[in-house]
């Protein structure tokens, strides 16, 4: 299958014939295959017998039964840091040690270079907003996507901050004084943002470690975003009782 070919909703079930157990129906809608890769000659394997020898006789018969397995590996989860400030490298090198994909976004290309930002997959120069827009129209964006806006800027701030609510991402935060999160939000306001979308907005952004270096401010940052997404509330353990470890979900 080519990559530009569009994906059905099982997307190896029209090219290899897959009937899919109704088992793994629902992991795979959770964490979808873009498309199956075999090896080079691996279309052999679809016509294998008990031990994994190709059938030499050719395909098998049309409705014998085979079972395969099928790994479905998602692609990372991605971390979108909107402002090439100093801040930015230690968030974006935090966001990689965490296991996110990251990109930093910032229309000003002076600031906007992988140089400044090793630690970042890809730096990208666009407007933030537009950049978002993209990203969401193009399906590159998905529940698991934490949004970072750093810019303390409200032409670039407003913008994206309005198309990052309007998305069911994991994690939406903005860095800036309580002042600064005050004038925001009422910016927001009058852009025609809800009272319930900004509920969902993290801002000022990090939890209250008392740090002072972009380093202690980007462990912040990252110990709001696992808290957030795990369901922690972000108490020290020593003032805590019971189970340290909630049970994984079903």
């Amino acid at each position: 299958m080519s990559s530009d070919d569009p994906a059905p909703a099982y997307p190896f079930t029209r090219d290899v014939g897959l009937t899919i157990d109704q088992r793994y129906r629902q992991l795979l809608h959770e964490r979808p295959v873009s498309r199956v890769t075999l090896p080079y000659g691996g279309e052999a394997w679809l016509g294998a017998g008990p031990r994994g020898e190709p059938d030499r006789a050719g395909p098998r018969p049309a409705g014998e039964e085979l079972s395969v397995l099928v790994v479905a590996a998602p692609a990372p989860a991605r971390m979108l840091v909107f402002g090439a400030v100093d801040f930015a490298a230690a968030v974006a090198h935090a966001g990689r040690f965490l296991g996110y994909r990251v990109t930093v976004c910032d229309a000003r290309p002076v600031f906007a270079t992988p140089r400044r930002f090793p630690g970042a997959h890809e730096v990208v120069v666009d407007w933030p907003h537009r950049y978002l827009a993209a990203e969401a129209a193009a399906g590159r964006v998905d529940a698991r996507t934490v949004v970072c806006v750093l810019t303390h800027d409200a032409r670039f701030d407003v913008p994206v901050l309005r198309h990052a609510l309007d998305l069911p991402l994991a994690y939406v935060g903005a860095m800036g004084s309580r002042r600064t999160a005050e004038d925001r939000r009422r910016r927001l306001r009058e852009a025609g943002v809800t009272e319930t979308a900004l509920a969902r907005l993290h801002a000022p952004i990090g939890l209250d470690l008392g740090g002072q270096t972009p380093e202690e401010t980007a462990v912040s940052i990252a110990a709001e975003i696992v808290a957030v997404r795990r369901g922690g509330g972000g108490a020290p353990l020593s003032r805590r009782s019971g189970r340290i470890h909630a049970d994984a979900p079903g």
